[in-house]
C-alpha cells in the first residue's frame, strides 16, 4: 500500500476502497492509520480520479461508494482551490478528468452519493464557474431535459447548490454578468421544466412514490427561483409571472395525505414547499411590488388562511414563519397597507395570528432546559431561520407602521388582560401570559432598532419605563432562591432592559448593574447568559453628548464609581457559572468579564490576582480541546487588557504576570495547541515589549529557537504574531540577542526570505527586515546585505505589487537614514551598474506618494532627505546629478499631498484579510494591540529636518543648492520649502 501507484486500474480502485472501509473501523487504531494513509496519498497525482472511480464502480459496497463520495467532496474543498504563493494540490490533467466527468457519474448514483457530489460540483464552481468551467451549465441543461425525475432531481440539486450564493453576494459588475450567463443559457429550460412538473401532478396523485420526488423537484425549483430573482428581477420571469404565480398559488392549495410528515418536529416536503413559495412572493412584495400587484390578493388570501388553519406542532414553524413574513411585507408597505386597515382584520391579526404564535410552547420550555445554547441562538441572536415569536413581532412592528394608534389599542387590551390574568393567578402557573405580554409590548414599542444599542426609537403610545417599573422590576430583583418565578420570566425581563437601555434613564441603569452581577450566579443557563449579555452592553453604553444623543466622544453612561464595588462579585458569580455543565466554555460569561476589566481598567488591580488564577485555570482546562473561539478570543482578550492596564502603568508588574502566565503558555507551547498559539504569541510580544531595551529575559531567549522552527511558519494564522514577537526580541536583545546564539542571524533572514517571497506576508518581512536594520548593529548582518537586495529585486521584478513597493521604499529610506546614502547607492549599484538611477525614477519618483502610515511617510521623507543631502552621487556633477531636482519635488509633494490611493491597472495581489483559507486565521487581540513605533523618532519634524539639511548642504556647496531649487522646483514647492527654512530659523547660502 505505501508504494501505491494512483493510476486508475483495478488494483489501486480496490486498494483504496479497502483503506476507506477502514477508515469506518470501530477500532481507532485501525482508522487512525487508514485516516493518515488518505492524508498522505491525497498529494499525488491521480488520487481523485482513482476515488472517482471507486465512487462509480458497481462491485464496489454501497456504504464504500458514500464513504468515498465524502472523501472526495472534502478533498475537493480543501484542494481545489488554488492559492497564491502555493503549489497547485491538484494538476490540470487531474482537474479536465473531474470536470469531465463527475456530472454523469452525480446523476447515475444513488440519492447519498449523488448529494455529495453535487457538493464537490458547487465547491469547484465556487472557484470555476463560469469562466473555467463553461460546459457546466449547458450539459445540467441537456440533462434537465432528458424527463427522468431523478435526474432532473440531481440537475437542480446541483443548480441550487450553485446559484444560491446569489442571495447573499454584494452587487457588482461581474455578478451581473454571471446571472446574465446564467438567465441566457438556464432560465427558459428551468420554466419549461417547472411547467412539465405542474402538468404532472394531476397523474401522480395516486402515486405516493412518484409523488415524493416531484414534490422534491418542485421544491428545488423554487428554491432556485429564488436565487435567481434575489438580485433584481430578470426580464424572463417578468415574462413568465403569469406562469409562475399561477402555479405557486396552486400549489399552496394543493393537499395530498402522502405528502404530510407523520413527524411533529420534521416538516413534509409539501410544508416545506408551501413555506418556500411563502419566501418567493415575499422577495415580490418587497422588491418587485408594482409587477406583482395583480397576484397580490391572492396570495395575501391564501397566506391569511394557511395562518389561521395551521396548528403549532414544530414542524410548521418555517411555514407559519414565513407566512407571516410575507404578510409583514405587505402590511409595512405604503403601497399596500390598505389590505389591513380595517379595525377587524387586526382585530383577527392579533387575536388568532399574533398572540397563538408569540405564546411558549412546551417544546420552547424543553429548549429552554435542555439546549440553551439552540434557545438563545434563536430568541436573541437571530439564526437561519425565522421563529414563529420574531416573524410575529415583525408583524406587530409592520402593521403598527401604518396603523399605530388602531394597533396599540388592539393589542393593548389583549396585553391587560394577559397581565390581569397572570397577577390573579396566587400560584404563579399563569407567567406564560407574562412573558407573552412583555414580547408583545416589545414589538409595538420598538419603532427602531440598532444591533449595537438596541431599541433607540419608540413608540409615544407605550411608555416604557412605566412598563418596566410595573411589570418587569420585580422579575428582575427578586430572590436567586424564589423559586416561584419562572427563570424564562426573569430571561423574558432581562432580555427586555437590554432592548430598552436607551430608553431607561441613567438611575434605573444604576440599579441594574448589581441586578446583573447578581443574575450571573442564577443557575439557569439562559439566565446567566442573558445576565452577561445585559451587563456587556449597558458597560459599553456612552453618555448623553450634550445634543441628546450618545456620541463617541462622551463618556460611559455608568460611573467606574458604580462598578468597582461590585468586582469582585461580578468575577466570581461569572466563574461560577462557568462550573455549571453546559456553560464550561460560556462566550457571553467570558465577554462579561473581559468588560468588567476593560472598564474598570486600573481599578482592577484589587482583585487581579484572583482574577489571573482563576483565567489560568480556565485557559489549562480549555487548552486540552479548545472548542468555542469566541470564548477562547474574549479569554485571551481579558489577559491582554490585564496586561495592559496593569503591567504599562506599572511595568515592575510584568514579572509576576510571565509568571502567572508562562506555565500555561509553556504547556499550550510544548503541546502545540494550534488555535491558541498566535494569541500567546500576541501576549508574550506584549510583555516582552514592556521590559527595558538592552536585556532580553533569559525565558524570552531561551524561546528563540523555538519561535524559528520552520514548521510554526506553515501556519498563516501563526505569522503576525510570530513576527511581532520577533521584533520585539531583537528590539530588546540587540547585538546580545544574535550574538548569544550561533545561527541566529541566518534563521532570522531565512524567515524573511519565505515572508518575502509571498504576496501575502511580504509585509511582514519587510517589518522583520526594518527591525532588524533598526536594532542591530550593520556588521552583525553586513555579509548577507548583498544577498538580501539581491532577492528583494528579483522579487520586484517578478512580482510586483502596490503594496511591495511601499514596504521596500520604506526600508530602503530607513537603510539609508541607518547606514548612509552611500552604503545603499553602492549596494544597489553593485548588483548592476546604474540600477540606484532606476530605483530612483521607477520607485521614489513614480510610487512614493503612495505609501500609506504616518510614520512610514516620516521615514521615506527622512530617507529622501539624507539622499538629497548626504549622497554625492545624486549632486552636483555624481552619476545620477539630474534626479536630485526630481527628488526634491517629490518630497516636497509628500510633504504636501495626501496619499496616493490609486492602484496600478495590474494589480493582483489580495490583501490579507480578504483571503480565505483552509488555516486558522490570525485574530488580533485588541488589548495586546501593538503600539505603533517610530523609528525615525528621533526626527521630531521631517520638515524642519529637510530645511536644516539644505541649509548644511548650501554651505558646504555655497551657491550651488539655490540654484538647483531655482531651477528645479516647482513654484509652489518653492514656496513650501521656504516656509520650512522659516520654521527651522535657516537660510540657504
Amino acid at each position: 500500500m505505501p508504494g501505491i501507484n494512483m493510476e486508475p486500474n483495478e488494483q489501486n480502485i480496490a486498494a483504496l476502497a479497502g483503506c476507506i472501509e477502514r477508515t469506518l473501523s470501530p477500532d481507532k487504531e485501525t482508522r487512525t492509520g487508514a485516516e493518515k494513509f488518505l492524508v498522505e496519498v491525497e498529494a499525488k497525482e491521480g488520487y481523485p480520479l482513482v476515488l472517482l472511480h471507486l465512487v462509480g464502480r458497481d462491485s464496489t459496497a454501497q456504504i464504500t461508494r458514500e464513504a468515498g463520495a465524502i472523501t472526495f467532496k472534502n478533498f475537493i474543498k480543501k484542494n481545489w482551490r488554488i492559492v497564491e504563493d502555493e503549489a497547485n494540490r491538484i494538476s490540470e490533467s487531474d482537474r479536465g478528468m473531474i470536470k469531465n466527468n463527475l456530472v454523469d457519474l452525480m446523476l447515475s448514483s444513488s440519492a447519498k452519493v449523488t448529494r455529495q457530489l453535487s457538493a464537490a460540483v458547487a465547491e469547484i464552481s465556487s472557484h470555476d464557474f463560469p469562466a473555467k468551467w463553461t460546459t457546466l451549465l449547458p450539459q445540467l441543461v441537456e440533462k434537465l431535459n432528458n424527463g427522468d425525475l431523478k435526474t432532473i432531481n440531481g440537475v437542480l440539486l446541483t443548480t441550487h447548490s450553485i446559484f444560491k450564493r446569489y442571495r447573499y453576494e454584494f452587487k457588482s459588475e461581474a455578478l451581473w454578468q454571471e446571472i446574465k450567463y446564467v438567465l441566457d443559457t438556464f432560465a427558459a429550460p428551468f420554466t419549461t421544466t417547472y411547467k412539465a412538473m405542474l402538468e404532472q401532478v394531476p397523474a401522480q396523485t395516486n402515486n405516493p412514490a412518484n409523488l415524493q420526488v416531484l414534490f422534491e423537484v418542485l421544491l428545488l425549483l423554487c428554491k432556485i427561483f429564488y436565487s435567481l430573482n434575489f438580485q433584481d428581477l430578470p426580464e424572463h420571469f417578468e415574462d413568465n409571472m403569469e406562469v409562475w404565480m399561477r402555479g405557486m398559488h396552486g400549489l399552496l392549495a394543493f393537499s395530498n395525505a402522502a405528502l404530510e410528515s407523520d413527524s411533529e418536529e420534521e416538516p413534509g416536503v409539501l410544508d416545506q414547499l408551501r413555506s418556500q413559495i411563502m419566501d418567493n412572493v415575499a422577495i415580490y412584495a418587497q422588491k418587485y411590488d408594482e409587477e406583482f400587484e395583480p397576484y397580490l390578493q391572492d396570495f395575501v388570501t391564501s397566506g391569511w388562511n394557511m395562518l389561521l388553519t395551521t396548528g403549532l406542532e414544530l414542524k410548521y414553524d418555517q411555514l407559519v414563519a414565513n407566512a407571516m413574513k410575507f404578510l409583514a411585507s405587505v402590511a409595512g408597505s405604503a403601497r399596500t397597507q390598505h389590505l389591513f386597515a380595517e379595525q377587524g382584520t387586526l382585530q383577527t391579526i392579533c387575536e388568532k395570528v399574533v398572540i397563538p404564535n408569540m405564546a411558549l410552547r412546551e417544546c420552547d420550555e424543553e429548549l429552554f432546559e435542555d439546549n440553551a445554547v439552540e434557545y438563545i441562538r434563536r430568541d436573541i441572536e437571530g439564526s437561519d431561520s425565522d421563529t414563529r415569536r420574531r416573524s410575529s413581532y415583525e408583524l406587530v412592528r409592520a402593521l403598527c407602521k401604518h396603523h399605530e394608534q388602531v394597533c396599540v389599542g388592539i393589542f393593548s387590551a389583549y396585553v391587560n388582560a394577559m397581565l390581569t390574568q397572570n397577577a390573579a393567578d396566587a400560584s404563579g402557573g399563569s407567567w406564560k401570559h407574562k412573558s407573552t405580554a412583555i414580547f408583545l409590548v416589545s414589538s409595538l414599542a420598538t419603532k427602531a432598532t440598532i444591533a449595537s444599542k438596541g431599541a433607540t426609537k419608540t413608540s409615544e403610545l407605550v411608555s416604557i419605563p412605566d412598563f418596566y417599573l410595573t411589570h418587569v422590576r420585580d422579575e428582575l430583583f427578586a430572590p436567586l432562591a424564589d423559586a416561584s418565578r419562572s427563570p424564562i420570566l426573569r430571561a423574558d425581563a432581562l432580555k427586555f432592559a437590554m432592548i430598552f437601555r436607551q430608553v431607561l434613564d441613567a438611575g434605573t441603569l444604576a440599579q441594574l448593574v448589581p441586578c446583573f452581577v447578581a443574575l450571573l450566579a442564577h443557575p439557569a443557563i439562559v439566565v446567566h447568559s442573558y445576565a452577561a449579555m445585559a451587563l456587556d452592553k449597558t458597560l459599553v453604553m456612552r453618555g448623553d453628548s450634550g445634543e441628546g444623543a450618545a456620541g463617541a466622544g462622551a463618556g460611559p453612561k455608568i460611573p467606574l464609581t458604580l462598578l468597582t464595588p461590585h468586582l469582585g462579585a461580578l468575577f466570581a458569580n461569572a466563574f461560577g457559572a462557568m462550573q455549571v455543565r453546559g456553560s464550561e466554555e460560556n462566550e457571553y460569561l467570558m465577554k462579561a468579564v473581559m468588560r468588567g476589566v476593560t472598564v474598570a481598567k486600573a481599578d482592577v488591580a484589587a482583585v487581579a490576582g484572583d482574577l489571573v488564577t482563576q483565567l489560568t485555570a480556565v485557559l489549562a482546562r480549555v487548552a486540552k480541546n479548545p472548542s468555542q473561539p469566541r470564548f477562547n478570543h474574549y479569554m485571551f482578550e481579558t489577559l491582554g487588557a490585564i496586561v495592559r492596564y496593569l503591567c504599562e502603568a506599572d511595568p515592575s508588574n510584568v514579572a509576576a504576570f510571565e509568571g502567572a502566565l508562562f506555565p500555561p503558555f509553556t504547556t499550550i507551547l510544548q503541546e502545540d495547541v494550534g488555535e491558541f498559539l498566535p494569541y500567546v504569541f500576541q501576549i508574550m510580544s506584549q510583555l516582552l515589549e514592556l521590559h527595558p531595551a538592552g536585556a532580553i529575559p533569559a525565558n524570552y531567549q531561551q524561546l528563540l529557537p523555538f519561535l524559528l522552527v520552520p514548521a510554526l511558519w506553515e501556519r498563516q494564522g501563526n505569522i503576525p504574531a510570530l513576527v511581532r514577537l520577533l521584533q520585539a526580541s531583537i528590539a530588546k536583545g540587540g547585538a546580545a540577542l544574535v550574538t548569544a546564539q550561533e545561527g541566529t542571524i541566518t534563521s532570522l533572514l531565512g524567515v524573511f526570505q519565505k515572508l518575502i517571497a509571498s504576496k501575502q506576508n511580504d509585509h511582514e518581512g519587510f517589518y522583520l527586515l526594518t527591525t532588524m536594520v533598526e536594532f542591530l548593529p550593520l556588521d552583525a548582518y553586513s555579509q548577507f546585505l548583498k544577498p538580501i537586495f539581491t532577492l528583494l529585486f528579483q522579487r520586484l521584478m517578478s512580482s510586483r505589487t502596490g503594496k511591495y513597493v511601499k514596504g521596500l521604499l520604506v526600508f530602503l529610506s530607513l537603510f539609508a537614514w541607518k547606514h548612509g546614502p552611500g552604503t545603499l547607492v553602492e549596494l544597489v549599484d553593485s548588483m548592476q551598474a546604474g540600477m540606484f538611477g532606476m530605483v530612483v525614477e521607477s520607485l521614489y519618483i513614480k510610487d512614493v506618494q503612495k505609501v500609506a502610515g504616518t510614520v512610514e511617510r516620516k521615514i521615506c521623507a527622512v530617507g529622501i532627505t539624507k539622499l538629497l543631502c548626504d549622497c554625492p552621487a545624486l549632486f552636483d556633477g555624481g552619476a545620477y546629478a539630474n534626479l536630485w531636482s526630481p527628488l526634491l519635488n517629490v518630497l516636497v509633494a509628500l510633504f504636501e499631498l495626501p496619499e496616493d490611493e490609486s492602484i496600478d491597472n495590474d494589480e493582483h495581489y489580495v490583501e490579507i484579510e480578504d483571503t480565505p483559507g483552509y488555516q486558522t486565521a490570525f485574530s488580533q487581540l485588541v488589548y495586546a494591540g501593538k503600539k505603533e513605533h517610530d523609528s525615525v523618532a528621533d526626527v521630531a519634524d521631517a520638515r524642519v529636518l529637510l530645511a536644516q539639511s539644505l541649509a548644511q548642504l548650501s554651505q558646504a556647496k555655497p551657491g550651488k543648492v539655490g540654484g538647483l531649487i531655482q531651477a528645479g522646483l516647482e513654484p509652489a514647492g518653492q514656496q513650501h520649502l521656504q516656509a520650512y527654512l522659516t520654521k527651522a530659523g535657516v537660510a540657504l547660502s
